[in-house]
């Protein structure tokens, strides 16, 4: 590393002096700044950044041991490189090691002794330089890390939070944005889809608590993939009863064959479930009701327990076909069917008077989706 990036700070009181060591080291490329007292190179020392101190002992007012000792007693100086001048032996030399001095220098100086020794010094005050220039991006970079952790921590808390009723992907959209806002109480048409299993009830009573969690385990973990893949807000479990609904948080303009298309898919696949738990012992199906209509969603619970529900009588409906569904019946109402378009495939199942409603509710039984004209 070049000398010119090395300043060397002289103290002295007598100019002659002063301008010797100077004439010797800024032709070498070194920055000399110069000092006629103990309290004018402290001054510098506060206020510039200096790399080496040639150090006289024989000032007035205060001495070469006061200054260097007032150096070592500062946190930023106390490794700042210093020489001292000395006129006379040992006994100078002693008490400047007492002082804290790095080096000494014999007046007269010899010029070559003088390079040789702030070469060496100015290379050690590099070194420490960087080592505390280390030192300091390691700490900011620590400072950094420990905000990075908390904020991922904290997103993950959330991402937990969220994915409980999300899925994956609208609970990441929601954490990167940081707008929870949807979260407040709001009224919106949505599509509800519900389903529970046939025979649970039965086969619950009959069966081993362990097995039962079995099945149910088997059953959420078919419909939760499902549930993701079509981007429905899942609003909770209840034993076998599980309910869904799309267009909120996140708007779109499919809800009703998206709501289809999932049921569809479901249906499929617990079917393949059902054959396994058959050749176990256990008879059941599986029910589906769909419905669409105006709720009114947000957060509901209490401080550590949240959750996000959808209030209204369009979640009653669902409820109320999917009970009505005979096993692997997919009823949905005709505002659903309609709204689904010609890829759904159904058959009209007519007028049903429905638990809790006054009105009669026209349905339809979905059969499948119109393949040639599904897209993924």
């Amino acid at each position: 590393m070049s000398s010119t990036k090395s300043t060397v700070l002289v103290v002295d009181d007598q100019a002659p002096n002063v301008r010797l060591l100077e004439a010797i080291l800024a032709p070498r490329g070194y920055d000399v700044r110069t000092a006629s007292s103990g309290e004018e190179a402290l001054q510098a020392i506060a206020t510039d950044d200096i790399d080496l101190v040639l150090l006289d002992i024989v000032m007035p007012a205060m001495d070469g041991y006061e200054v260097c000792r007032r150096i070592r007693e500062q946190v930023d100086t106390a490794y700042l490189p210093v020489v001292m001048v000395t006129a006379s032996g040992d006994e100078q030399k002693v008490k400047a090691l007492e002082a804290g001095a790095d080096d000494f220098l014999a007046k007269p100086v010899n010029q070559s002794e003088l390079l040789a020794r702030v070469a060496s010094l100015a290379r050690i005050k590099r070194y420490q330089d960087t080592i505390k220039r280390q030192a300091d991006e390691l700490t900011a970079w620590n400072q950094e890390l420990e905000s990075r952790v908390q904020n991922q921590v904290s997103q993950l808390e959330r991402m937990s939070r969220l994915r409980r009723f999300l899925s994956p992907q609208l609970a990441e959209l929601i954490v990167d944005s940081g707008d929870e806002s949807f979260l407040d109480s709001h009224r919106r048409e949505i599509v509800v889809v519900f389903c529970d299993l046939r025979g649970f009830t039965t086969f619950a009573e009959a069966s081993e608590p362990e097995e039962v969690m079995g099945v149910l385990d088997e059953y959420h973990q078919a419909l939760g993939d499902l549930i993701f893949r079509f981007e429905g807000t899942l609003e909770r479990f209840a034993g076998d009863g599980l309910m869904v609904f799309f267009n909120d948080p996140v708007r779109c303009e499919d809800g009703p064959l998206r709501a289809i298309r999932m049921s569809v898919a479901m249906r499929a696949r617990i079917r393949g479930l059902a054959k396994a738990w058959a050749r176990r012992g256990h008879d059941l199906g599986m029910g589906i009701g769909i419905a669409q209509g105006y709720a009114t969603l947000g957060k509901i619970g209490f401080d550590g327990r949240y959750d996000y529900a959808a209030i209204g009588s369009v979640t009653n409906l669902a409820a109320r076909l999917c009970a009505d569904a005979a096993p692997w019946q997919i009823l949905v109402t005709e505002r659903v069917y309609a709204a689904a378009g010609s890829l759904a495939v159904g058959q009209d199942s007519g007028l049903r008077e429905v638990r809790g409603f006054s009105r009669t509710v026209h349905t339809f039984d979905i059969l499948g989706l119109d393949s040639s004209r599904t897209v993924s």
